[in-house]
């Protein structure tokens, strides 16, 4: 799965699926998509990551209160 970088524009493919799922991770591991070598893995912070169409990410995903009004 990729999502971007609101912040530079850049792709980044998520290496863990699970940690992306869970509101108590405030990182995920991924690798930035740049150039043809494949990049060092390194850690974002969810709250700087859409989807590359430009929504954000579902609140579910970010915050742990989600259920709390």
């Amino acid at each position: 799965m990729f999502l971007q970088d609101q912040q530079t524009g850049t792709l980044v493919k998520v290496l863990d699926i699970q940690s992306l799922l869970n509101p108590m991770e405030e990182t995920i591991d991924g690798k930035i998509q740049a150039g043809e070598e494949e990049q060092e893995a390194e850690a974002f912070s969810k709250k700087n990551l859409i989807f590359p169409s430009g929504e954000s990410l579902p609140r579910c995903w970010i915050d742990e209160n989600y259920r709390t009004a």
